[in-house]
């Protein structure tokens, strides 16, 4: 998929709940007036690359099934969440996998410093759970973008919607500015288990604790 241009965490224990902070969160008219999350459909087939990815990394990918857990914004994970974003998009140089690897698809932590966009999403994923984000809420994203390639991302689903971290932009936006058609992702509940994208749903998810 596609690789491109180049926008953390603190976390507070009380309640045990993970608290990220935004320094703009949307609020008011402007958060109402828009889908905060996304509707999940039925569960499908998981991308080519992610079930490679498990075989290269198979104690990464033998996770047991879990509660879905969103996280809870504030302004220092906000700011934590920035970092790591824009550490990543700055720090691992674009290239396509054919260039990279001698094939068309192959997902790969970006340790050699170069990567497409499914290793910038795999990086920031690796980093965030590292720093203590719960698995759970940090989901790798499938879409099309305007042009109607394939495009990977990490969709992050906290109480105050659902953000896109994307090596396209150093800026974190809501899943509705971003502008691309979405195609799947994992579920919360099991990172193996992949479902269908549609627009808005009803209702958020149960915040998460830790």
């Amino acid at each position: 998929m596609r690789s491109g241009p180049k926008t953390i965490i603190k976390r507070s224990a009380a309640a045990g709940i993970i608290v990220l902070a935004l320094t703009a969160v949307p609020t008011g008219s402007n958060a109402a007036e828009r889908p905060q999350y996304i509707t999940v459909g039925d569960i499908t087939r998981a991308p080519i690359g992610w079930i490679e990815f498990c075989v290269e990394y198979d104690p990464e990918c033998k996770t047991a099934p879990s509660a879905p857990r969103d996280v809870v914004l504030s302004a220092d994970a906000w700011k934590d969440l920035q970092r790591v974003n824009l550490w990543v998009n700055s720090n691992i140089k674009p290239m396509t996998d054919m260039d990279h690897w001698g094939v068309i698809e192959r997902w790969n932590y970006p340790d050699d410093g170069y990567g497409d966009c499914e290793d910038y999403v795999l990086q920031k994923r690796r980093m965030l759970i590292k720093a203590g984000w719960p698995r759970e809420a940090l989901l790798i994203t499938v879409v099309r973008d305007r042009n109607g390639d394939g495009h990977a991302v990490l969709t992050v689903k906290t109480d105050k919607g659902e953000y896109i971290l994307d090596n396209q932009r150093d800026e974190i936006v809501p899943w509705t500015e971003t502008g691309y058609r979405l195609v799947k992702r994992q579920s919360q509940a099991d990172p193996n288990v992949w479902v269908s994208l549609g627009t808005n749903a009803p209702a958020p998810a149960t915040a998460s604790a830790r």
